[in-house]
């Protein structure tokens, strides 16, 4: 019981308030530098990167000032937690701008909105998670469940079996129910208006292009991506929300946690287009951790409901994440996938 009292922070509005101008100005900042449609380059996206990783612990140094150092730890494990499963989720990402032909200098502006999306669905998503596991150890067993599946489900997909076709996605049909689809990008536009899709039309190369519905507005290809994108992550945080939560029940930590988390991953998703090679264990690191996670849950629980069981206290869970993700990293850079192709 000591672990919760020391931890217990509640909604303090001093670190609510340096929690959210510290996330504002540093997407104000991420936003103006990237305002225009180029290219980033991987020089670029390792900086910013590497400025949102600093911002992230920059908060965790104001938990550790503000309260004390296992507020701190309890962040950084679910802050280590997330970006870990988020590297899944980008790899998905990498396969859906692949299959819609998105070039690279839009990446950016689609990964955009789907991080404003992220913000708005993890917050619902946090104060559900939390709210249900405030009921008891029941409901730990529970989210155990669910995270111990995430992780089997991770263990039994193979490489072959990733979608290669995404116009059979609930988003992708879902949009095109409710729009007219023109099919062909206009630069970052996401919608067209009929005035606009007929100007299109009128060029000499759209000229066989065929519409099969009309109305006020059609919607691109580059609007689908961004709700396949977009649903993609939604089910991803069915995923990681009981993870991080598992870590600490503390809705601010677990939430702020997660964004500082989810707000670099635009930058970290150049990076990882170009690592992706050399990070080959990682995903495997991701399921170890999950499966660590369902048990701290359930072993928890058991000691709650039954007398007997392991309460895994935060500083230990720190050690776990820190060291299962260095393994998973360090065997990608000394078991690299070998080229299968002869």
């Amino acid at each position: 019981m000591q672990q919760s009292l020391n931890t217990h922070i509640g909604m303090e509005t001093e670190t609510v308030v340096i929690f959210v101008v510290l996330a504002i100005v540093a997407f104000l900042v991420d936003m103006w530098a990237h305002r225009g449609d180029k290219p980033i380059s991987l020089k670029a996206a390792v900086m910013w990167t590497l400025f949102w990783i600093a911002i992230g612990l920059s908060f965790a140094l104001f938990l550790a000032y503000h309260f004390n150092t296992e507020v701190a730890s309890l962040y950084l494990a679910g802050y280590m937690f997330e970006q870990a499963l988020s590297v899944d989720n980008l790899f998905v990402m990498m396969a859906i701008f692949s299959w819609f032909g998105v070039q690279e200098k839009f990446c950016h502006r689609v990964l955009y909105w789907g991080v404003l999306g992220a913000v708005v669905f993890r917050l619902i998503f946090v104060v559900i998670g939390s709210s249900l596991f405030a009921m008891g150890p029941v409901v730990e067993f529970i989210f155990a469940i669910v995270v111990l599946f995430s992780g089997v489900m991770m263990l039994r997909k193979k490489d072959e079996e990733e979608i290669s076709d995404f116009s059979s996605h609930m988003a992708y049909k879902a949009v095109k129910w409710l729009f007219p689809i023109f099919p062909k990008m206009v630069g970052h536009a996401f919608f067209l208006s009929h005035k606009e899709v007929e100007a299109e039309m009128a060029k000499p190369e759209n000229s066989g292009i065929k519409l099969k519905r009309t109305g006020a507005w059609f919607c691109t290809p580059l609007f689908l991506c961004l709700a396949v994108i977009e649903t993609t992550d939604v089910l991803f945080a069915f995923d990681s929300v009981p993870a991080v939560i598992a870590v600490s029940r503390e809705p601010l930590i677990v939430y702020s946690a997660m964004m500082f988390a989810v707000m670099g991953l635009r930058s970290m998703y150049f990076v990882l287009d170009a690592m992706r090679q050399y990070l080959v264990h990682l995903e495997k690191a991701v399921i170890v951790l999950l499966f660590f996670i369902a048990f701290k849950l359930a072993a928890g629980a058991s000691e709650h409901l039954f007398g007997f069981g392991i309460d895994i206290d935060v500083y230990v869970s720190l050690g776990v994440i820190a060291v299962i993700l260095g393994i998973g990293i360090l065997s990608s850079l000394i078991f690299p996938k070998k080229d299968e192709k002869k």
